[in-house]
């Protein structure tokens, strides 16, 4: 079952359902009711006219059945109407049948006592259709008028069109005050959630600002029911900030230790015989990259899940082309941010070290050009994607000689150099994969569109 992810949107849902279905029911409850008051009225007013008629008919001296009941309705006066009261002999009472004029030559059809039996009071009430097509209410009882024991049954009889009109009427008018009061009534409801829910909203934009990196805590005059919560964010945030900063003093102490060794063992071995020095220095310099290496990816794991790790892409290119300008003034560096205020979810030094490495690596193999391209990352493009929804693209490409497919799974592995007449240890491109690799991005190398080699990063972008 799909459920809404907005906590909006799932407290109007329920509580729309909820208003809707309590304003149905209770339309359904009152319209019961009317019907039900409504048809006990109608059938006390038949009663009270079947009462009028009994007491407006006697038995004359001849035994004949006379009277002539005045009902004060002048429906029982006017044919086909629906309203009809008869008096009926029954037994040896032989007498002629009484009845309104607004009958004339009409039949009332009459079920039997079987099928609709009297009340404890000796009436009985049944609807049926007169032959004029009316759907009639009627109430009936039998009377004995002398004391010679003639008898009579007593039926009047009224349009149940009236009823239902009635009834209709009061139906079209409840609902419709029903829906005005619904539809009001949902409105102020939804304007008050909104209302209740702004803090929330407020909070969620003070989050985004600071995974944005223009802010450093959760501000805001929360309520007192998010307060706690405003102020657990910000204990975290502050924790994870000392622990950071922990880390790096750390990172710094070891490496601080461990340079002033490595720069004796490098100093001794510029003094030693070759063959023997040249391979204390070789060994020395890549113990000093490797110790570097590591030291990067320890301090890389202390800040990486940091909200507060947040490098733009244009200015750090900008910054790294100006010095690789420099250092290559026979290459030609050009540089394209396709998207304005690009971000990286990164650390602004291990941003500048993987593309510097890039950068330092095309211009040494590049004929004339070097090109970088950052922009956003079309959707999928990191298959194994661990819940980042966001990724960035920079592709650095150069015009030299480019590599081969199989030279490439070479290319990036730890000390490996497939030209050793150019300077280097062989670690760069395992560098930029290892940082790459502890931000959950990759590196992919392939042929450029300028004939040499496309570099391409997949870093965390900012949303």
């Amino acid at each position: 079952m799909l459920k809404p992810q907005s906590l909006t949107a799932r407290v109007l849902l329920v509580s729309t359902i909820w208003a809707v279905a309590a304003l149905v029911v209770i339309g359904v409850v009152i319209s019961t009711l009317y019907r039900q008051g409504s048809e006990r009225g109608f059938q006390d007013l038949l009663r009270a006219q079947l009462y009028n008629v009994i007491n407006s008919v006697v038995v004359n001296d001849k035994s004949v059945l006379a009277g002539s009941p005045q009902l004060g309705d002048l429906r029982f006066s006017q044919p086909q109407t629906g309203w009809y009261w008869i008096v009926e002999p029954i037994g040896e009472f032989d007498t002629p049948t009484l009845m309104s004029t607004s009958l004339g030559n009409g039949k009332l059809p009459i079920p039997s006592v079987d099928e609709v039996p009297f009340d404890i009071r000796y009436e009985r009430f049944y609807t049926t259709t007169d032959s004029f097509g009316n759907s009639v209410e009627v109430a009936e009882t039998e009377v004995v008028l002398d004391i010679q024991g003639h008898t009579a049954r007593f039926r009047v009889a009224g349009n149940r069109d009236v009823l239902e009109s009635d009834i209709n009427d009061f139906n079209r008018n409840l609902y419709l005050a029903l829906s005005i009061f619904g539809f009001g009534g949902l409105g102020m409801n939804a304007l008050a959630i909104l209302f209740g829910l702004r803090p929330l909203d407020q909070a969620r934009r003070s989050l985004e600002k600071i995974r944005a990196g223009e802010s450093e805590r959760l501000d805001g005059d929360f309520p007192r029911e998010i307060q706690p919560l405003a102020s657990e964010v910000n204990a975290l945030i502050e924790s994870n900030r000392r622990i950071i900063e922990r880390a790096r003093m750390q990172v710094g102490n070891l490496a601080h230790s461990l340079k002033t060794p490595i720069a004796v063992l490098i100093n001794e071995a510029r003094v030693l015989e070759a063959p023997h020095g040249d391979l204390v220095r070789n060994q020395a310099d890549a113990m000093q990259m490797q110790v570097q290496s590591y030291l990067n990816r320890a301090r890389i794991a202390a800040q990486r899940e940091s909200v507060l790790a947040r490098t733009e892409v244009e200015p750090a290119l900008e910054r790294l082309v100006r010095v690789m300008r420099r250092l290559h003034p026979d290459k030609n560096f050009e540089f394209s941010v396709s998207a304005p205020g690009l971000m990286l979810a990164m650390e602004q030094q291990d941003v500048e070290e993987t593309i510097g490495n890039l950068l330092d690596n095309a211009a040494r193999y590049a004929g004339a050009q070097v090109h970088i391209i950052a922009q956003p990352a079309p959707e999928n493009v990191h298959g194994s994607d661990p819940g980042r929804r966001h990724w960035v693209t920079i592709d650095v490409e150069d015009d030299g000689p480019g590599l081969e497919p199989e030279q490439i799974a070479i290319a990036i592995k730890r000390g490996k150099r497939l030209d050793e007449s150019k300077p280097g240890t062989g670690l760069g491109l395992s560098i930029v994969k290892e940082i790459a690799g502890e931000y959950h991005g990759k590196l992919g190398l392939s042929r450029a569109e300028i004939g040499g080699l496309r570099a391409q990063l997949i870093l965390p972008g900012v949303s």
